[in-house]
């Protein structure tokens, strides 16, 4: 028995989204500890004699806290082997993949990485592409809000700039972000907000930034969600990424 730690990024919802080096971490596992956005029909990757702890916690919800996490990582490689941590999306976009790896190796405990597939990336599924060379030459990615859960000064950065802007876990900033947007002069960029992109329960509204919350309090979307802002949001014609999983809903202003 040989205590290892493998970060594993899970994908974004779709249980089919996950790489081939992942699928082999989780069968070798020993113990797994994966959180409330990885699709628990990954589980099914994993030997019967594997522990499965776990390990969710959202946004403001209480839950086991990240200290908890850590200490219980070390705690189980030692006791068992193998530990694979499975998270939502991929551990090194907002996913705090460097804490835990960090707390590992400084007790001794080797770390391994696999990357998974981002909400960030995915929004390509639902007909939105991060560039197009006729609508943005390039993106910002964002935090929709710091350790102090304030609201991450690089959006009024993205504000000034013609790339495209996509914030995640920014659905309690909604209102911030569109008076951002308007100030800089841009509310009147598409924008768009997915929820749960790529799953089963997908659900996406389009309207401009300066919209952000009415899109979100008349169509009751919640975490997880993806803001995307910018001319990308229009950019591919003819229907492509209306999959049958995703429910497209419309917003219309009020006068």
């Amino acid at each position: 028995m040989y205590p290892k730690l493998t970060l594993v990024g899970a994908g974004p919802g779709d249980p089919d989204l996950i790489t081939l080096k992942a699928v082999k971490a989780l069968a070798s596992a020993d113990v797994v500890l994966y959180d409330a956005l990885a699709n628990h029909e990954l589980l099914e990757h994993c030997s019967e004699k594997a522990e499965l702890i776990y390990v969710g916690k959202r946004g403001h919800k209480r839950g086991i806290s990240q200290d908890q996490i850590n200490e219980l990582i070390v705690e189980k490689a030692i006791e068992k082997g193998h530990v694979v941590r499975l998270k939502g999306g991929d551990p090194f976009v907002f996913g705090r993949g460097g804490e835990e790896i960090n707390f590992a190796t400084e007790r001794g405990i080797e770390a391994a990485y696999i990357p998974g597939i981002s909400s960030v990336n995915s929004i390509g599924m639902s007909g939105i592409p991060l560039t197009d060379r006729n609508s943005a030459d390039g993106f910002w990615v964002i935090t929709g809000h710091k350790k102090d859960r304030s609201l991450s000064r690089d959006v009024q950065l993205a504000a000034q700039s013609n790339a495209t802007l996509v914030i995640l876990m920014g659905m309690s900033k909604l209102q911030e972000i569109s008076n951002i947007l308007v100030n800089a002069g841009k509310g009147y960029i598409p924008a768009a907000i997915i929820q749960n992109v790529s799953s089963s329960k997908e659900k996406k509204c389009v309207g401009k930034a300066s919209e952000l919350l009415q899109m979100a309090e008349a169509n009751d979307l919640s975490n997880p969600a993806v803001i995307i802002i910018g001319d990308v949001v229009h950019a591919l014609k003819n229907g492509f990424g209306k999959t049958e999983n995703e429910k497209l809903l419309a917003y219309e202003r009020r006068a």
